[in-house]
C-alpha cells in the first residue's frame, strides 16, 4: 500500500526508541519500496519513480525476531553504507572485505557481495532489524533473484546494487511490504543549480572583451596613452602642412 508521508510520520513517530539512528536523519526525498510479492525494489526520489531492479527476500518467511531468518516488514531507514568504491562482487565477511571477489553465480559459495546497505527499524514490527543485520546486498547467487531465496536480508545482483548504493543516501526511508508496487510516475530530472551554470558559462579572463583605452584622465591630466595619440596627431598635420607647401 502506498501511504502518503504524513501518514508514514504519524507511524513512526510513536517508536522512536527502536532506531538505531535518529529520525531527525531521516530523509524523506528518497524512498525505497521492496515488495514481497513481486520481488521487486522501487527506487523513487521526490516522489517520481527512477528505477526498479529485481530481488530476492526471505526464503524462511516474514517477521523480525532474533534468531529467525526472516524478513521483516513495515517502514525501515538506511541506517549505514559500507563498501565505498569495491570492486563489483567483492565479498564481505562480518562487513569487512576479504579481498575476495567473485563472479555472479560462482558455485559453492553464497556470502554477501559488492555493498551492504544496512536497514535501521522504525516500528515495534521491525525493531530487532538493525541488531540482526538485515541489509540490502549483493550475492552471486544471481541466478535465485526474483524468488525468496535470502536468509533475511534483501539481494540483489551485484551490478544492480552496485547503482543503488550510489543513488540512495543515508536517512532514505524503506517500506517492506507484501502487496504489488505501487504505480508511480517516472521521476523527472532535477535542474541544475543556477551557480552550477554561471560557472560553467564564465569566460577565463583573458578571453573576457577588453575595455577601451580611456581618452580622459580622473584627475584631469593627460594620460601617457592621450600624450602618445596626440603627437601622433600633430605628426600627421606637420606632413600634411609640408606636402601643402610643397604642392604651392
Amino acid at each position: 500500500m502506498f501511504r502518503p508521508l504524513a501518514v508514514i510520520f504519524g507511524l513512526i513517530s510513536i517508536a522512536p526508541a527502536f532506531s538505531a539512528t535518529p529520525l531527525t536523519q531521516l530523509n524523506p526525498s528518497y524512498r525505497l519500496i521492496i515488495s514481497i510479492r513481486d520481488q521487486k525494489l522501487m527506487l523513487m526520489e521526490n516522489g517520481g519513480r527512477v528505477a526498479i531492479y529485481p530481488v530476492s527476500t526471505s526464503k524462511y518467511g516474514l517477521g523480525d525476531f532474533r534468531g529467525k531468518m526472516t524478513t521483516p516488514l513495515g517502514y525501515l531507514m538506511v541506517a549505514k553504507k559500507i563498501g565505498d568504491n569495491a570492486p563489483v562482487g567483492a565479498v564481505f565477511h562480518h562487513r569487512r572485505l576479504t579481498g575476495e571477489v567473485l563472479q555472479p553465480n560462482a558455485p559453492g559459495r553464497d556470502p554477501v557481495t559488492t555493498r551492504i546497505i544496512w536497514l535501521t527499524g522504525l516500528e515495534a514490527q521491525n525493531a530487532q532489524a538493525f541488531h540482526r543485520g538485515i541489509y540490502i546486498h549483493g550475492t552471486p547467487e544471481e541466478k535465485t533473484i526474483g524468488q525468496p531465496a535470502s536468509y533475511g536480508c534483501i539481494r540483489m545482483k551485484s551490478a544492480d546494487v552496485a547503482v543503488l548504493y550510489n543513488e540512495v543516501p543515508l536517512g532514505a526511508l524503506v517500506q517492506i511490504t507484501q502487496d504489488r508496487l505501487p504505480k508511480v510516475p517516472k521521476a523527472r530530472p532535477l535542474p541544475p543549480p543556477v551557480s552550477t551554470s554561471v560557472v560553467q558559462n564564465e569566460k577565463p579572463a583573458s578571453q573576457q572583451p577588453q575595455p577601451e583605452p580611456e581618452l580622459t584622465s580622473a584627475s584631469g591630466t593627460l594620460s601617457v596613452e592621450q600624450m602618445r595619440m596626440g603627437g601622433t596627431l600633430a605628426a600627421e598635420r606637420q606632413k600634411a602642412r609640408l606636402a601643402l607647401g610643397k604642392s604651392l
